[in-house]
């Protein structure tokens, strides 16, 4: 099972991707009121060439039997469910003809009566299973997916439908991007609906909102539901990977209504991880970015130190050197930003935007970047490394000796070199910080705290002319950011899909789940977490 580290880790080592329209929190709340008016996309317009079975039909059952909710998620059976999980994922595991040859899926990867699998597709044909869905274009949720697939259609935004045809050669005839916004019914599930909901993680990234009566025990998991063939409607939500903001629950197929299971990203559902804003610290970079080109103070004497709570102390064109010429002082500082395959392109953008600079990254970069439906994007983007102040590179490139080496190639054009490395590992908590605090302490010591340029420390070893700035960015949800999500709709199971490769830690978790939940009931169930912007709480 990927713990939290190695998930984003492996986003950055994922396969180049394409992209669609990168959405903002607040564009989120616009467009998806918008589109919360639009018809229902008729089924005839999906063309499965190859279509995939029906469920069984559902046995009807009991009143009595549909009131022994005591079954997968009671405290005993749910332990049960998570020990055969964890054999599936055992890295050790072999498929082998005496284990049919395949992997098994653990029970969070298939919806609890559903014929739905989510981001499930190194586990093969699943058993009952007839839609698969992608919730984005990294490469540890789409393990295994490849140009030989044939175990049934792929559901997926459209950036992500471009990236699987285009980068893993899909088959077109399997691959079914829907729309965002609009709920849409599902062949040969029962009847399930889902809408696609923007996840504020990577371009193409969204969320799965599912609503539909359980029709089928799918899956490998021995475990089943005593509601399949009743008459209940369930909702299930799925995350993803995602970073929560307001906008979340205001989506008009969340807000007001209970959500039956969350399928929660938990990459960092451990206090220790309560980074600041996505949009303070975009702001901070591009702000400090400015500050430097312009020569201006970095910091006050005044300075409340508030950093020590959030961060933690390829050769081509080799004639450059050759066409370099002379600059002005204001325009001879490079600013090197880090990023994913797929991701923190908003860092990269706001700074560009500050310096008014244009945009140079390596030709492979560049052709992700161009399938981007960003205009302003692509007219920041050019070929000429020289005329361009900010520079795309990987994420792991961004530390002093690869940026020494990356220097060397400009030195006779730019004097300084700025790195900027954006990741929420970067973030730490001063000494002596409460681990275990009320859930009205974890929100309020959040929202008093802000962030700015003068929060921003260089790394150790930085120089004159040589920095690197860690940056507390991340494009997962922060602890503080899972709290507020938890605590401002009403919801009946939260079930975690990242860190859960050990009891130990998903005892942890599930106290915190717990925690969220009594908050929850003191606070009403018309509680919501007050946002201080549109676009974070």
């Amino acid at each position: 099972m990927t713990n939290a580290l190695e998930d984003e880790d492996l986003e950055y080592e994922s396969q180049q991707v394409l992209y669609d329209r990168p959405t903002t929190p607040t564009e989120l709340i616009r467009s998806s009121e918008a589109s919360a008016t639009k018809i229902l996309r008729p089924l005839s317009s999906f063309d499965l060439t190859k279509a995939s079975p029906p469920p069984p039909e559902p046995q009807r059952l009991s009143s009595t039997s549909c009131n022994l909710y005591s079954v997968l998620m009671s405290s005993h059976k749910e332990n049960e469910a998570w020990k055969e999980a964890a054999v599936a994922e055992d890295r050790g595991y072999r498929p082998s003809k005496s284990n049919g040859g395949r992997r098994k899926a653990p029970f969070y990867k298939v919806l609890q009566g559903m014929p739905i699998a989510v981001d499930a597709f190194k586990y093969g044909t699943i058993p009952g299973v007839t839609a698969y869905f992608l919730t984005h274009a990294h490469s540890d949720h789409y393990t295994a997916l490849s140009n030989t697939w044939s175990s049934g259609p792929i559901y997926c935004s459209e950036g992500t439908a471009n990236l699987i045809k285009h980068m893993l050669r899909v088959h077109p005839s399997w691959v079914h991007p829907l729309p965002m916004d609009v709920p849409t019914e599902i062949p040969n599930t029962g009847g399930v609906r889902v809408t696609l909901i923007e996840a504020n993680h990577c371009p193409g990234s969204c969320l799965f909102f599912f609503e539909g009566k359980q029709t089928v025990d799918a899956g490998d998991s021995s475990f089943k539901s005593p509601h399949v063939g009743s008459t209940k409607t369930f909702r299930y939500l799925h995350c993803g990977d995602f970073r929560a903001s307001p906008a979340h629950v205001k989506h008009p197929e969340v807000k007001g209504k209970r959500i039956d299971h969350v399928y929660l990203d938990t990459t960092y559902l451990d206090p220790k991880y309560t980074f600041p804003p996505q949009p303070l610290v975009i702001s901070a970079c591009a702000e400090l970015a400015k500050r430097i080109q312009h020569g201006e103070p970095l910091s006050n004497s005044a300075q409340s130190g508030t950093m020590n709570a959030w961060v933690t102390t390829t050769k081509h064109n080799t004639n450059i050197k050759g066409k370099q010429k002379e600059k002005t002082k204001s325009n001879n500082i490079l600013m090197v930003v880090g990023t994913y395959s797929i991701g923190k392109e908003r860092i990269v953008k706001a700074i560009a935007r500050a310096l008014q600079s244009k945009i140079y990254c390596d030709p492979r970069k560049t052709a992700i970047l161009r399938c981007q439906a960003d205009p302003e994007l692509h007219s920041l983007l050019t070929k000429d490394p020289l005329d361009a102040q900010v520079h795309i590179v990987p994420l792991g490139h961004v530390n002093l000796e690869k940026l020494k080496e990356y220097s060397e190639k400009y030195m006779n054009h730019f004097r300084k070199v700025i790195g900027f490395r954006p990741t929420g590992w970067t973030y730490i908590q001063p000494a002596g910080t409460d681990q275990t605090p009320s859930i009205p302490t974890i929100i309020s010591r959040a929202q008093q705290n802000t962030f700015t340029h003068a929060d921003l420390r260089q790394g150790r070893g930085s120089s004159s002319t040589l920095q690197v700035y860690p940056v507390p960015y991340s494009e997962h949800s922060s602890f503080f950011e899972l709290t507020c999500f938890a605590m401002s709709f009403e919801w009946g199971k939260m079930i975690a899909t990242v860190t859960v490769g050990s009891e130990a830690s998903r005892g942890k978790m599930a106290k915190w789940v717990e925690r969220w939940e009594k908050e929850r009931k003191r606070q009403g169930r018309d509680y919501v977490v007050p946002s201080r912007k549109d676009d974070y709480w």
